[in-house]
């Protein structure tokens, strides 16, 4: 009988194109169901978590490391990484993962999801409804919004809210969402498309250090909000020196960056002002790496399509993220996890006993991405390393759900608790104060056990490398 488990890994593996052997070498440990739902969710967990270790392990083989004992990947500590948000303290102080108008609502003829989590997603939201964006997030104003929903179709409201700029979708049935050509257009591509653009010499590294193959490794981190952050924090803990770069007109909300961004530095640019696009270009220049989270197309003006990045920098490694995929009508949308998980049936399968729509036990969609990015760019590196060539990785939300959805092995609905977060969680001094925090799901032999440093504040860090 084939190992559910065993069968997801063998599946990330070899969407990455790596070798099975590698993947039939992983040990798992802890129970199964850590992340109980109707779908294979700890399955696929798992499985991004391991792909990303062995592509850290084959990294350090390109760069003259041993790499002795196999890869282990416990489910428990996966789970807790998986749900980080919900064990974030500081000073003792939790966090709601979500706002007050982030939500499903009933609507005339089904349920609408809302994401109003950011300011501007917030305004545009009530904007659409016509509603005053200054008024507070008291009962009257959730139940105005309710009444304003539940007069309208949820097809009605998720092009109004869409056109408008802000984030809603319509929860689907999955038979619903694979009627949408934008459901076609995912299932055309590949869970992870990694690719070698073009010819460009090898590029040897240098030895790294037992456990760090990313050591010396810039990053240029260009995401926001979870899966390309977790990515780029896994290459931070893999000894990649990583500088997250955000603009100051799109304010981060704290807990995010606290629990996304340790190992990490982080400034602040504005490509609109010439001074801060030469500082950018110069932090370009000097990288190895960079990865984007923003929907297709949306920094092409500053010179980072992929085109314009492999003009001027042939052999830089590119990681993109996108919501709904690289084509389809959708492409160009903004989007999250949770309405990922709306629009493509999720929600639907994992639905209430009310009947109402559900939600994965963790942003799975998000976090195990995260970690397929990271996999990506390191197996990028070590091929780079050692046959040449520019690389470039795409990948997306909405081909992680179809994975989930109709690709991985469903097993029995499980029926197990989630694991006690203590053991995989610490606790350090950081510039936000006392921060408690899920440690990393995997190490490597040899590797950390936690990052190098805490989140500094976000904006704080000058925009330049540290020399090497």
């Amino acid at each position: 009988m084939v190992n559910p488990t065993t069968e997801a890994i063998r599946s990330a593996w070899a969407a990455l194109g790596g070798e099975p052997a590698a993947a039939a070498a992983v040990r798992t440990v802890g129970p199964a169901g850590t992340l109980p739902a109707r779908l294979p969710v700890t399955d696929l967990a798992v499985a991004c978590v391991a792909a990303a270790g062995l592509a850290g392990l084959e990294l350090a083989r390109a760069r003259g490391a041993a790499t002795d004992g196999p890869l282990t990947v416990d489910s428990r500590a996966v789970a807790v990484s998986f749900t980080s948000d919900r064990h974030l303290r500081v000073d003792g102080r939790a966090f709601n993962g979500f706002a007050p108008l982030s939500r499903f609502w009933p609507t005339a003829d089904g349920w609408v999801r809302t994401h109003a989590n950011y300011p501007h997603h917030r305004r545009r939201l009530l904007a659409a409804l016509d509603l005053d964006p200054a008024r507070p997030d008291d009962d009257a104003l959730v139940a105005a919004v309710g009444e304003r929903l539940g007069a309208r179709p949820a097809a009605e409201v998720e092009q109004r809210v869409t056109a408008a700029g802000g984030l809603a979708v319509a929860a689907r049935t999955p038979d619903e969402w694979d009627a949408l050509p934008q459901a076609a257009a995912v299932a055309a591509e590949p869970l992870v498309r990694l690719r070698a653009d073009a010819p460009a010499p090898a590029r040897p590294a240098p030895p790294a250090p037992p456990g760090l193959p990313a050591t010396g490794v810039r990053v240029l981190d260009l995401t926001r909000v979870i899966a390309g952050p977790v990515a780029t924090r896994f290459l931070a803990l893999l000894g990649a020196d990583v500088l997250r770069v955000d603009s100051p007109g799109l304010p981060e909300l704290e807990p995010q960056h606290l629990d996304t961004d340790a190992g990490k530095r982080s400034t602040l640019l504005d490509l609109g002002r010439d001074a801060d696009r030469a500082r950018f270009a110069a932090l370009l220049a000097d990288a190895d790496v960079v990865v984007t989270g923003y929907r297709p197309g949306a920094l092409d003006r500053w010179g980072l399509s992929p085109e314009a990045l492999r003009r001027h920098h042939p052999d830089l490694v590119v990681a993109r993220l996108s919501a709904w995929g690289g084509g389809g009508p959708w492409a160009g949308r903004r989007s999250f996890d949770s309405l990922v998980q709306a629009a493509t049936g999720i929600a639907h399968i994992e639905r209430r006993p009310d009947g109402a729509p559900g939600v994965l036990p963790a942003q799975a969609l998000d976090h195990g991405t995260g970690y397929l990015i990271a996999a990506a760019v390191l197996r990028a590196l070590a091929r780079r390393a050692v046959d040449g060539g520019a690389w470039t990785a795409e990948l997306s939300l909405a081909r992680t759900a179809r994975w989930l959805r109709q690709e991985l092995p469903a097993g029995p609905v499980p029926d197990a608790a989630p694991p006690d977060p203590e053991p995989w969680c610490a606790e350090r001094d950081s510039p936000a104060g006392r921060l408690r925090y899920a440690l990393p799901p995997v190490v490597l032999p040899g590797g950390r056990r936690d990052w190098a440093s805490p989140p500094t504040r976000w904006g704080g860090d000058p925009p330049a490398w540290p020399s090497r």
